[in-house]
């Protein structure tokens, strides 16, 4: 039986932290005040552990790293394809890089070993990932779509039959690969077994571009040296490209949150208001309820006085 089978079976959730399954009752869980560290933007519940710190900051960082070589991607993709390959795994590098195979530079197995640290490098910090934090970092990486629902249910019924052709295809998939890594180790997939599906993945995926750029051979060629003259100037406009949709993208964030804080003051200041309405009922029934109390009404003082007739 495997891992994944095993951990359904204890009613465990799977990937899920062992020190996690009976965790104290805190913040809001707790019927007390929102903790200053519950929130929905970060994967990880209640204080960070040190564990959580470095694998966030691990993925944090692979963000930045992929940023900075942006501008030196096009300069590489007609001069050093095999080097660029190594460094961030490019698609346009495997491809010229097995161009260049195809008129007398390098092997097809240099081009297709380089894929292994330019494809994989940081796949093992997604794995981490879903093993600390399960659910929250693939709703998280899932956003408005919401994949990782069905992704989850299905690793549920099928357990390993979906999760290591998942891995294996994961280059192929139109979604982000980070979601099958991150659903991978949720679902108490090994380390050893992930790094061995993931390598095989990569090389398919490397395989398969590799052909294509050997077929095309000295046209990719000719396109990858174009590109590299004029990299100077396609590194720019990239670049300008993304930081306008990012700061656009921030500018809408700030316009929904700025949207939502009146709203959410309003509902405070509104329900304040109905508590103080209520306040006033209640001291209003009181108040009724002692003058009452002072003087019956007449449908009681007469039935007082026939109940004392009759006596």
């Amino acid at each position: 039986m495997d891992d994944e089978a095993q951990t359904r079976e204890a009613g465990e959730a799977p990937g899920a932290d062992p020190s996690a399954q009976n965790p104290e009752p805190t913040g809001q869980a707790a019927g007390g005040p929102r903790g200053t560290w519950d929130d929905p933007r970060i994967p990880w519940a209640g204080r960070p552990r040190r564990v959580d710190i470095l694998c966030w900051a691990g993925i944090v960082l692979s963000g930045i790293y992929y940023w900075a070589l942006l501008p030196f991607v096009a300069p590489l993709v007609g001069t050093h394809p095999v080097l660029l390959e190594v460094l961030n795994g490019n698609t346009a590098a495997i491809i010229s890089a097995a161009a260049f195979v195809r008129i007398g530079h390098g092997t097809l197995a240099v081009v297709l070993l380089a894929a292994i640290p330019g494809l994989m490098k940081f796949d093992v910090l997604y794995w981490w990932a879903g093993r600390l934090w399960g659910e929250r970092i693939i709703a998280l990486l899932s956003g408005r779509r919401n994949r990782g629902d069905r992704y989850m249910a299905r690793v549920q019924r099928w357990g390993r039959k979906f999760t290591w052709p998942a891995v294996v295809v994961a280059q192929f998939l139109p979604i982000p690969t980070a979601i099958i890594y991150v659903i991978a180790g949720w679902a108490g997939m090994r380390l050893v077994t992930f790094l061995i599906l993931d390598a095989i993945g990569t090389l398919l995926w490397a395989g398969l571009l590799a052909s294509l750029g050997y077929e095309l051979g000295h046209h990719a060629v000719v396109v990858a040296q174009s590109i590299s003259h004029y990299g100077l100037w396609i590194s720019i406009a990239l670049i300008v490209v993304i930081v306008f949709f990012q700061v656009r993208s921030q500018r809408r964030l700030l316009r929904t949150a700025g949207q939502a804080r009146p709203a959410a003051t309003g509902g405070q200041a509104s329900t304040a208001a109905t508590g103080g309405q209520a306040s006033t009922a209640a001291t209003g029934g009181q108040a009724s309820t002692a003058a009452t109390g002072g003087q019956a009404s007449p449908v009681a003082q007469a039935a007082r006085g026939g109940d004392e007739a009759g006596s």
